[in-house]
């Protein structure tokens, strides 16, 4: 068989080597060792792609690429140059490549094909029409043991020796595919090697065929599955150049000579599109790495594949640092820019501008040049044309500012393909959320506008400088002459397709008036609609706006619908009203205001201002119209004659009628104060009402101590009450809705509290000459007998309760500073009170919190059973019967004696057991209680004691219950005794009887059945 290749010659050449130095045989199979387990561990696939893509380079035919995978085999058949001595020399050699002179040859280095070793222990490669050579592992190591100096070294290392470095002839290969030139047969080493394989060609993607453009495609065959991969789809800008002699010398100094001796560069950067046009995200399989041209260990993570001839370290791994890989980086930016400009100019772009983190250094260094270079690149597209540059030749040019250099506009141009503008990223403006329509209307004002569709808020917006405009800020730039140039259908075709959403953002939106004005902001400005045309409303200083600009929006802002209604209540109005009565010509103002009460049906008190509308009285004054009467009015006839308010000129009368003038404020009866949501404070609270500070001082006596005011929903109340003179009749006003609902109480924290005029009618005397708080209702509580006078007829009696009459004792003492006035007046001895009365009274008076009282220093009381008004100091509240014979001779305070112990609290007397020990100081005789008592007391105690003459205190006296025993003398001192005893007190007159009389006590009982 023919040496085709000369592999004898290269088997002697390195096995002399070998002999003649063991240490270079150590030193060939540890670096094909370190490649085939480190740099190259994965690179199999790469490896024969970039070999297959080399051979088409010299052939200059288009590069396929066969790899089959059957069984335990991997063959690679490619087209293009056949195997020649020379490729068969680079293939046995480390770091030695045949292809230094090949411009654009992917391998570069020499040692790809070691590659093969990671999986492979016998590889074997032919050509078409030429043999073929193999390397064998077993062979080697046959070889290398029959050398006796190398016995050592084989030992040593357990019999492993280099695979790649001693080629066999082979017989041609016959099984070489039609329609390809050269054959790789790899016979996998184990199943581990199997499986390793079958993910490397699964992993094969479009990347690898962008890496080696010869490469036009792969086909993957698996066990009789074919799959074919091309680089279709994808938008690929490339760059390339020669390295002048004085570049290499500067920028290869670091590099080894056999990369000097290439002085070239490439790059490719590639993404994918869509149909479109679009960019869209790399497929899962292409992995974020540099690849030069293959993949490396080096992170790139850039949403676009990156293809560089960048120098690589020893492990060619990672790009090795220096000036070259500084130069590269530079044109990998230029590049970048360069495939962003020529992808469709939509938002999609945003996903291809970087952020400045990288993944590694060399990430963050193309990263920072390509983020250097975006925003002063024309990238974005716009609807307006960018803010001129506007500059003197003092600033640019001159050393020394000269005040009068003439200013200098620089117009931006059109893009040439006459589609619209394309400006810079620091010439572009974003407006986030806005409709296209919205944009394009806008666009004249907003320099470098973006179209819709491009997110405001893409992190890429910052990145590449874009002006952020928000909403507010384009009401901002309608303004000048531009702005004031604009038709009023032009605003409305605006106010059309703003969004309404954010009415913070468009407070100041130009509004064009009637009357040819350009205002800011909507709120203050009125729409005319059907009723409001034909009143002359000048006078009113209103904003109405202009009809064509007209627009819902503006509604939804703050203008207003100008109905006789709206246009009363406009501020303007309001303050037009306010300052009538300063007018030098209020008689304009007092028309329009009145026209427009006329039209919109106003009622009377709907709009309480009004009532500061300046207006002529019958005497030819000025009066504001709530000091105005309607003449034969209601509340003409219940005033006094010398008050303050005048009478409506009767030609106001005539014009406009009793209704409408009484809707403005003139006075037909009452005065009401209706106001919402009133703080009960005296800053706050002042209506000049009369007596308005004392009724405030009397509510907030009634609330609990709160940290802030409390607030009133609904404040109303009659003014002018001080002026009545007939009060009959004023009453039958005030009593009857709807000035009855003003004597409603209000409801305050909970709390309910009389109403202003409620309050003030009952401190004033209204009835019959005397405070409603002096009267109660006729027939009402028996118990109130005596102490108020009997209300006077007329009203009901709902009104007469609502005026503060009293109804019932109960109702007295809960209210406000009513247990003080009643017992004043149980205090007054003028009032006749019979005992039962007072008793009652007392008993009333002793569930009151004492808090609530101060205590009196005159109280009714009983005094040798007369009824007494005494002086506080000499009553005294009896707590037990028995001590009543100790102060017989003091003003008594007599009620149950179980509330004994509160009414001393209440009215702070002693009670009688704090001024007698009610010591008993006599003796007596113990005896046994009766047998038949016990059938009404069954509790009585077994004895008692009986005294001769009974002393307590040194006092006679008739019986006491002491320490626990019965002390008397005679029958009914004992039954007493027993019955307080035993706590059946109402029984004693019943076991007096039975103790005279023991044969009565059938009858006794029975009668004890019916009580």
């Amino acid at each position: 068989m023919s040496d085709t290749y000369g592999t004898d010659r290269m088997r002697a050449a390195v096995l002399a080597a070998w002999t003649a130095s063991p240490a270079r045989f150590r030193e060939d199979a540890n670096a094909e060792e370190d490649f085939a387990l480190g740099g190259y561990r994965d690179r199999l696939i790469v490896e024969l792609a970039q070999n297959a893509a080399d051979a088409a380079l010299r052939a200059g035919v288009p590069g396929v690429l066969r790899l089959s995978l059957r069984g335990d085999v991997l063959t690679a058949a490619n087209t293009g140059a056949p195997l020649d001595a020379t490729g068969v020399e680079s293939l046995s050699t480390l770091r030695a490549s045949g292809k230094r002179d090949e411009a654009g040859a992917a391998g570069r280095f020499g040692v790809g094909f070691a590659a093969v070793v990671s999986v492979c222990d016998a590889p074997s490669i032919g050509s078409r029409g030429a043999g073929a050579v193999r390397w064998s592992r077993t062979e080697t190591a046959a070889l290398v043991a029959e050398t006796p100096a190398l016995a050592g070294e084989l030992a040593e290392r357990g019999g492993h020796v280099p695979l790649l470095r001693l080629p066999f002839d082979e017989p041609p290969l016959i099984d070489i595919p039609d329609g390809f030139d050269t054959l790789v047969r790899l016979p996998l080493r184990d199943q581990a090697s199997v499986e390793a394989v079958r993910r490397m060609l699964a992993e094969t993607g479009p990347a690898l065929l962008l890496g080696l453009p010869v490469l036009e495609s792969i086909e993957i065959d698996l066990d009789g599955s074919v799959r074919t991969v091309v680089a279709d789809g994808w938008h690929v800008v490339s760059e390339s150049g020669e390295f002048t002699p004085e570049q290499v010398g500067t920028l290869f100094a670091d590099r080894p000579t056999e990369e000097r001796a290439r002085p070239y560069w490439s790059l490719r950067w590639a993404v994918p599109v869509t149909g479109t046009g679009e960019p869209g995200p790399l497929p899962a399989s292409v992995p974020s790495v540099v690849h030069a041209p293959t993949p490396s260990d080096e992170p790139i993570d850039l949403p676009a594949l990156l293809i560089a001839s960048f120098p690589m370290a020893t492990d060619r791994r990672h790009v090795a640092k220096g000036p070259l890989a500084d130069f590269l980086v530079e044109r990998v930016a230029e590049a970048y820019v360069r495939l962003l400009r020529e992808l469709p100019r939509t938002s999609k772009l945003l996903d291809l501008v970087p952020s400045l983190m990288g993944k590694g250094e060399l990430d963050a260094r193309v990263r920072r040049a390509v983020l250097d270079r975006l925003p002063d690149t024309p990238l974005l597209p716009a609807l307006s044309a960018p803010a001129p540059v506007v500059r003197t030749p003092s600033f640019a040019d001159e050393r020394v500012y000269e005040p009068d250099a003439a200013w200098q506009v620089e117009q931006p141009a059109p893009e040439p393909e006459g589609d619209g503008w394309v400006v810079k990223g620091r010439e572009a403006a974003v407006v986030a959320s806005a409709s296209a329509e919205l944009l394009t209307t806008v666009s004249g004002f907003v320099p470098g506008l973006l179209p819709a569709g491009w997110p405001a808020r893409h992190p890429a917006m910052v990145s590449l400088g874009v002006r952020r405009v928000e909403l507010s800020d384009i009401v901002d730039l309608l303004s000048g002459e531009a702005a004031e140039a604009r038709e009023p259908s032009w605003w409305r075709a605006l106010y059309e397709v703003l969004p309404v959403d954010d009415p913070e953002s468009l407070g100041a939106l130009p509004v064009p008036l009637a009357d040819g004005r350009l205002v800011r902001g909507p709120r203050g400005t009125l729409i005319l609609t059907d009723g409001g045309a034909e009143l002359d409303l000048t006078p009113l200083g209103l904003r109405i706006v202009h009809p064509e600009a007209a627009h819902p929006t503006l509604l939804r802002l703050g203008s207003a619908e100008a109905t006789p209604r709206t246009v009363l209540e406009d501020p303007l109005t309001r303050e037009a009203v306010a300052r009538s009565l300063d007018s030098d010509d209020p008689e304009p103002v007092a028309r329009a205001v009145l026209s427009l009460v006329e039209a919109s049906g106003l009622a009377p008190g709907e709009a309480p201002w009004l009532a500061e509308l300046a207006l002529r009285g019958t005497d030819g004054e000025l009066y504001p119209a709530g000091e105005l009467m309607l003449a034969g009015g209601a509340l003409a006839g219940v005033l006094e004659s010398d008050t303050h308010l005048g009478l409506a000129a009767s030609e106001l009368q005539e014009t406009y009628g009793p209704r409408v003038l009484a809707a403005a404020g003139v006075l037909d009866g009452f005065a009401v104060v209706h106001e919402p949501d009133v703080l009960l404070d005296p800053d706050e609270c002042d209506h000049d009402l009369d007596g308005e500070a004392d009724w405030l001082d009397h509510v907030l006596d009634l609330l609990p101590e709160l940290d802030v005011p409390p607030l009133v929903p609904e404040f109303l109340a009659v003014r002018d009450l001080e002026l009545v003179a007939d009060w009959p009749a004023a009453l039958r006003l005030l009593t009857t809705p709807p000035l009855r609902a003003a004597l409603h109480p209000l409801r305050v924290e909970g709390v309910e509290v009389p109403s202003y005029t409620a309050w003030w009618l009952a401190n004033h005397p209204v009835l019959g000459g005397r405070k409603p708080l002096e009267l109660r209702l006729p027939g009402a509580d028996p118990l109130l007998q005596g102490l108020y006078a009997d209300a006077p007829a007329g009203l009901d009696e709902a009104a007469l309760s609502m005026l503060g009459v009293r109804t019932t004792l109960a109702e007295l003492l809960a209210s406000h500073g009513g247990p003080e006035e009643l017992l004043d007046l149980m205090a007054d001895s003028a009032i006749e009170l019979d005992r039962a009365q007072l008793r009652a009274l007392w008993i009333a008076l002793a569930a009151v919190d004492p808090s609530r009282v101060a205590p009196p220093s005159r109280v009714r009381a009983v005094l040798g059973g007369s009824i007494v008004v005494a002086a506080a100091e000499d009553a005294v509240v009896v707590e037990a019967p028995d001590l009543l014979q100790l102060v017989t001779d003091r003003p008594l305070v007599l009620a149950s004696y179980d509330l004994a112990e509160s009414l001393s609290e209440l009215l702070d007397l002693p009670l009688a057991g704090e001024l007698t020990s009610g010591a008993v100081t006599s003796d007596g005789v113990t005896r046994q209680v009766p047998a038949e008592v016990r059938s009404l007391l069954p509790t009585t105690p077994e004895t008692y004691v009986e005294h001769e003459k009974l002393l307590v205190d040194d006092m006679e006296c008739a019986w006491r219950f002491f320490e626990g025993a019965v002390h008397c003398t005679g029958v009914d001192g004992l039954a007493r005794g027993l019955a307080w005893a035993t706590g059946q007190w109402n029984d004693r007159l019943a076991v007096a009887a039975l103790l005279r009389d023991p044969g009565s006590v059938p009858l006794l009982l029975a009668e004890a059945d019916l009580s």
